[in-house]
């Protein structure tokens, strides 16, 4: 990590926030195991040891965010692999034809809303650990018995359960990565797990181009061979997630030579000093449904929603808008689909390390929005003839959205306080991703190339309300800082915390 990013968390912000109480951790005879102690029994973390936070935050980085990234890509894997099918002989085999492409990508995404708030409570219960080596590991024995389906009734039955089993994993995972950094650097962390993420999408679509090439090998279909592969190579991931995920922070001795108690000791000291939400409190249902009656959590709802309209569209037909607007043949299409994720990569690192160093969110979000304007008017207007413009129209959409992906998740994660409510809002957000998700399912029509104006048209659309939520946030965050300095409001039930414009 850069000394800016290492300053980041040590600017007079945080200085500022030292009014807070902390809760003090020492070391004990199991390794990064919290108790209490009385002060004097040990040096206090004062926030000053800018080297020794600077190594720490590279060690949960480098453990925490690469296996992140990794299982974060189920969420795009699947669509990965089904893009990159449909511009082969599977519509044809299982009988596809008609709205049944898209009630597959509908009935997957509704089993995984429903699912997604008690998911992410058993993260919480079971250990990070458990849950999601349990959770890959089925998700890649699903996505394998897809390549043996051989009707259209038994792929919608399958996808229920591929919904049901990767339901926590996204919300899980921003939980967890909240729980680990104070607010000020997650957004860079969210990149990384956006990079992991659309790397290893943008490497399986290059992977399924070679696999689609293996077509009639041992009596498969080329896109069977996708489904297994990716199935067994998941399944394999889902082993090794067991011993490389690391738990929460108060039971950090239990991952795998990870921590120390004196590391545990910072870790825990510069959460509570950032928002006092380091402990967890036992489990009850009175502590989920009061933060319903949050609007900020509908608000962030909202804009969840907005965005996965868009990116579900893109994920899924990519492959197809390709084809069938641009006149690649399959193999190249599955190919060129996979060169605007490894764009993405560039600018969500860079729009989030602006956004960590100026602690800004708002202006970033409406930013990444006028990027995806910008890039589906290249590709979707009447005008638009050029096959290049329209092709680079497709690298600024997807580099937008997925900047947005680590944006929205560092905007709604810094702007709430406590383990339950975390919790709650990250499954709350994205069940109404998920619900974006159904609705991108139906935008983007066949009829409707070259130039897909409903998709067009939508996605524009989308976008601009979403800049004017940010406004109406930012407005209202502004005001209650200022109420707050004033002395007038404590934000969030927290003395000292302060919203992240």
């Amino acid at each position: 990590m850069s000394k800016t990013a290492a300053h980041v968390s040590l600017s007079s912000e945080d200085k500022e926030d030292k009014s807070l109480d902390t809760t003090v951790f020492s070391d004990s005879p199991r390794r990064g195991e919290i108790e209490d102690r009385s002060s004097d029994e040990l040096t206090v973390y004062d926030g000053k040891t800018t080297a020794a936070e600077a190594a720490l935050r590279r060690k949960i980085d480098l453990r925490l965010c690469t296996i992140a990234g990794i299982l974060c890509s189920l969420n795009l894997i699947d669509s990965g692999i089904i893009s990159s099918a449909s511009v082969t002989t599977m519509f044809e085999d299982l009988s596809l034809q008609g709205q049944r492409y898209s009630v597959s990508i509908f009935i997957f995404t509704i089993a995984s809303v429903v699912f997604q708030l008690p998911s992410t409570i058993a993260v919480r219960v079971a250990g990070p650990r458990i849950y999601f080596a349990c959770a890959t590991t089925m998700f890649g024995l699903l996505t394998m018995c897809t390549a043996f389906v051989r009707d259209w009734k038994q792929m919608i039955a399958l996808r229920v359960l591929l919904g049901i089993s990767m339901s926590g994993i996204y919300p899980g995972l921003t939980y967890l990565i909240s729980t680990w950094y104070p607010r000020h650097e997650q957004q860079l962390r969210f990149a990384f797990l956006q990079s992991g993420e659309v790397i290893v999408l943008a490497s399986g679509n290059i992977m399924n181009y070679g696999l689609n090439k293996l077509d009639g090998r041992a009596g498969l279909a080329g896109w069977k061979w996708m489904f297994l592969v990716n199935g067994i190579l998941t399944m394999c991931i889902g082993f090794l997630t067991y011993w490389w995920m690391i738990d929460f922070p108060e039971k950090a001795h239990e991952s795998q030579g990870f921590l120390t108690a004196e590391e545990v000791h910072i870790v825990t000291q510069r959460i509570q000093r950032d928002r006092k939400d380091a402990s967890i409190d036992p489990l009850t249902w009175s502590k989920i449904y009061p933060h319903f009656l949050d609007l900020k959590l509908y608000g962030f709802m909202c804009m969840f929603f907005l965005l996965n309209l868009v990116s579900t569209s893109m994920s899924y037909y990519l492959p197809i808008i390709l084809q069938n607007g641009m006149g690649f043949d399959a193999n190249k299409s599955i190919l060129f689909s996979a060169l605007p994720y490894y764009y993405a990569v560039l600018p969500v690192l860079l729009t989030s390390f602006v956004s960590d160093t100026c602690k800004i969110r708002g202006p970033l979000i409406s930013f990444n929005a006028l990027c995806l304007i910008a890039g589906f008017l290249m590709f979707g207007l009447p005008s638009s003839h050029s096959t290049a413009v329209r092709y680079i129209g497709t690298f600024l959409t997807t580099g937008a959205y997925v900047s947005n992906w680590a944006a929205l998740s560092a905007y709604q994660a810094n702007n709430i306080v406590g383990q339950w409510k975390r919790a709650t809002v990250a499954a709350a957000v994205t069940a109404a991703n998920g619900l974006g998700g159904v609705a991108g399912s139906y935008i983007v029509r066949p009829k409707e190339a070259p130039h897909y104006p409903t998709a067009l048209w939508v996605s524009v659309g989308s976008h601009i309300l979403m800049i004017v939520i940010v406004l109406i946030f930012s407005a209202y965050f502004y005001i209650m800082n200022r109420r707050q300095r004033a002395g007038l409001a404590v934000i969030e039930g927290v003395p000292g915390f302060r919203y992240t414009l």
